[in-house]
């Protein structure tokens, strides 16, 4: 089964709440997560909002074509993403916003492309507004738990807190329709993977479609309602941790219903050096996750 924590808990940081969180990072790699100042009525709007972008023409949400910006902001085309080369591209819908560098930033300057500027629709009014609103938020709480994760494994918090002042921090609304009628046994809503990052916050309308693979090797369905978070590693983690923390493969079938979901993806800095520790080599966290996305998204591939 996937643990269950309250906010609360994991920041009080009491004996028997840190050994279950151990046993969720080097075990499970996914976990679910209550009691956050994200509640579900924050959750319902803010999929409200992203409901209401999928819903426009597909010539209006061209006009925000990620493939135009050759970044990770704006909106994704069905298609356009494909997360395990053995199966078809994806056939979601996604849209894309990040963290902005300050303009004195020293960094602004650089053109990295983690740090793109966001791009946002003009004729939904609310939508800038509580799309950010939420990002602040979401970026927080993800914070708090990658410190509880920190003192769960005997990491140094201030050291891992210090590696995420300039987060390479992605949220992004995804739209999951019904299941195609044509769709065979290599096509997704998004297919197995495992996060190319290090902590993924993901809010979800209620409806079903996530699968998680279990260490027994079955797929766990995992549906949560508004206001309780899923929890999972990324790739990054693990490699950084030395395989302490797990990247645990999951998928979205897809079904007879719509769904939306909404995962904040957090890394650090982009150079922090994310290579185990010990390694004669350096690996900064900007350079695998470009090279990841590179990989994995049309618009990206041949991209320097």
């Amino acid at each position: 089964m996937i643990p269950q924590f309250s906010l609360p808990d994991l920041v009080a940081r009491d004996a028997e709440t840190q050994a279950k969180l151990r046993h969720a990072c080097e075990e499970i790699g996914f976990m679910t997560l209550t009691d956050t100042p994200l509640d579900a009525v924050r959750v319902k709007q803010v999929i409200a909002d992203y409901r209401d972008f999928f819903r426009q023409t597909p010539e209006q949400k061209a006009e925000l074509d990620m493939s135009l910006t050759g970044a990770n902001r704006g909106w994704g085309a069905p298609h356009a993403e494909q997360v395990n080369p053995e199966a078809n591209p994806d056939y979601k819908e996604v849209f894309d916003c990040g963290f902005e560098l300050a303009p004195d930033d020293p960094w602004a300057a650089r053109g990295l492309t983690v740090y793109a500027p966001n791009i946002w629709p003009s004729n939904l009014p609310a939508f800038r507004a509580d799309v950010q609103a939420y990002y602040e938020d979401a970026l927080a709480v993800a914070r708090e738990l990658l410190g509880a994760i920190a003192g769960a494994i005997g990491e140094d918090r201030a050291q891992f807190a210090q590696a995420f002042e300039r987060p390479m921090a992605l949220l992004r609304g995804n739209f999951y329709p019904q299941r195609p009628a044509s769709a065979g046994a290599a096509d997704f809503g998004i297919a197995s993977h495992t996060d190319y990052g290090c902590l993924t916050l993901l809010a979800a309308d209620g409806a079903p479609g996530l699968e998680v693979a279990m260490p027994d090797g079955q797929w766990q369905a995992v549906t949560v309602p508004p206001g309780v978070f899923v929890v999972n590693f990324g790739e990054m983690l693990e490699l950084w941790t030395n395989r302490r923390i797990k990247a645990t493969e999951h998928r979205v079938v897809g079904g007879s219903r719509e769904r939306i979901s909404v995962p904040m993806f957090v890394n650090p800095s982009y150079e922090t050096n994310v290579a185990p520790p010990g390694a004669d080599d350096v690996i900064s966290a900007g350079d695998h996750l470009e090279g990841r996305y590179r990989e994995t998204y049309v618009h990206l591939q041949g991209a320097e």
